[in-house]
């Protein structure tokens, strides 16, 4: 059975993991035969934001122990991930990809990436083992691996920033994904874009199709 590691970055959309499209993840993980594995940096979040008012409150909240919510409390350190017992990574999307796994939201092209996180992206794409990015997620990943070939939907600055980390931005819709075979990522746009959760299940399901794929291939 092959087992993916499903990277978290809090619980929420607008300072931490899309609970939507990690959910979906972990379904169509399982749906396709495959086991997980979920991970989160033990870190304190960027900021808390109030998902009813949209604004932020006076709050701290760790990453780790707010990703656990989604894992129902089964989470690791991603300090203790180990690339030798996967067979590929998945990132789903949230603004706490761009807040608390990089700080993209808050400095663009000039961002700076959390150390564990680099690490896990690094290992795994020297090991030559797929990785697929959900909706914001491709900007992490062109912002390590650079020359990588992703969507983020057709958001212009956002493709442009990818470009400046040396990757080519293709566009794509709601359902569609993106197949870097040479570097073995998979991307897709999900809520980046307007679109249905019937659609974001549509993509994500063509992403854990493809890197299950990709990881028979050498």
């Amino acid at each position: 059975m092959k087992k993916f590691a499903v990277i978290l970055s809090g619980c929420g959309v607008f300072d931490g993991a899309e609970i939507h499209e990690a959910t979906l993840s972990l379904l169509a993980i399982d749906r396709a035969g495959a086991s997980y594995e979920i991970f989160a940096p033990n870190i304190e979040q960027a900021h808390v934001v109030n998902h009813l008012t949209g604004k932020p409150t006076n709050e701290t909240r760790n990453v780790l122990v707010e990703s656990a919510r989604i894992a129902r409390g089964k989470i690791s350190n991603l300090d203790d991930f180990d690339p030798k017992n996967f067979d590929a990574l998945l990132f789903p999307g949230g603004f706490g990809v761009a807040k608390n796994l990089c700080d993209y939201a808050f400095k663009g092209p000039d961002m700076s990436i959390n150390a564990d996180v680099r690490n896990c992206v690094m290992s795994m794409h020297s090991a030559q083992k797929p990785i697929g990015a959900l909706c914001i997620s491709p900007v992490l990943i062109a912002g390590i691996i650079g020359a990588a070939e992703v969507t983020i939907g057709n958001d212009q600055a956002t493709a442009d920033d990818i470009a400046a980390f040396g990757g080519q931005h293709i566009e794509a819709g709601g359902s569609d994904i993106i197949v870097d075979k040479q570097n073995k990522i998979v991307t897709s746009p999900c809520y980046m874009l307007d679109a249905r959760i019937d659609t974001i299940f549509s993509g994500v399901s063509s992403v854990v199709e493809a890197l299950l794929q990709l990881s028979q291939s050498k």
